[in-house]
């Protein structure tokens, strides 16, 4: 299935302009909307009119501009920000920027980096995450349910207490579950222990 997108393109060049949403439209898996701004005056009531997902801008445009204030004024704060390179730029410059692309990339680095910044947010990713513990991670809960302490967890696995610390905040994070007695339902429910394995 194909993602839609609108894309904002800022930039004085009508020929860089109109190549830039020839190569964009062509891109496989996008189905892509590009919106052309000519000048700066332009920028603002057009973001604002339009609100693109994403802006690509040529950071050397004539007139001084925050890309934070942009998206502020233009109600636009989602909108992933996309510096348009034609030559070698300074680091500074390109800080506030989601992503850069060069005239000279190819299609396939362009579409490469349309679906990085495309992927969902952290908090949806996390939904997925939340749910996938790694072996070792299942073989603490066990440890855990059954009443172990860090220090015996690290002697039966061979690990640091650390990295037992470790382990446990990122299941936390995963799971959401920030206690022993919710950490026993989570493995009884997933089949990780048997009821007689819990030290109660």
């Amino acid at each position: 299935m194909n993602t839609l997108l609108t894309i904002a393109i800022a930039d004085p060049s009508a020929i860089i302009r109109s190549g830039l949403e020839t190569v964009l439209k062509r891109l496989p898996g996008f189905r892509i909307q590009v919106v052309e701004i000519a000048t700066m005056e332009l920028l603002l009531e057009t973001l604002r009119s339009q609100r693109p997902d994403m802006l690509v801008i040529n950071p050397a445009i004539p007139g001084c501009f925050s890309l934070q204030q942009i998206k502020e004024e233009a109600g636009c704060t989602e909108m992933k920000c996309i510096a348009l390179l034609y030559a070698v730029a300074d680091h500074t410059l390109l800080r506030p920027y989601d992503e850069q692309i060069s005239i000279y990339d190819s299609p396939d680095e362009l579409r490469h980096k349309l679906e990085l910044l495309h992927t969902p947010p952290a908090e949806e990713a996390g939904n997925e995450e939340q749910q996938t513990l790694s072996t070792r991670e299942k073989e603490i809960v066990v440890c855990v349910v059954k009443g172990m302490t860090n220090r015996e967890i690290a002697d039966r696995l061979f690990l640091s207490t650390h990295t037992v610390v470790t382990h446990r905040r990122n299941i936390a994070r995963k799971l959401q579950i920030h206690s022993a007695s919710g950490l026993t339902v989570y493995a009884i429910v997933n089949k990780l222990v048997e009821l007689n394995d819990i030290k109660l």
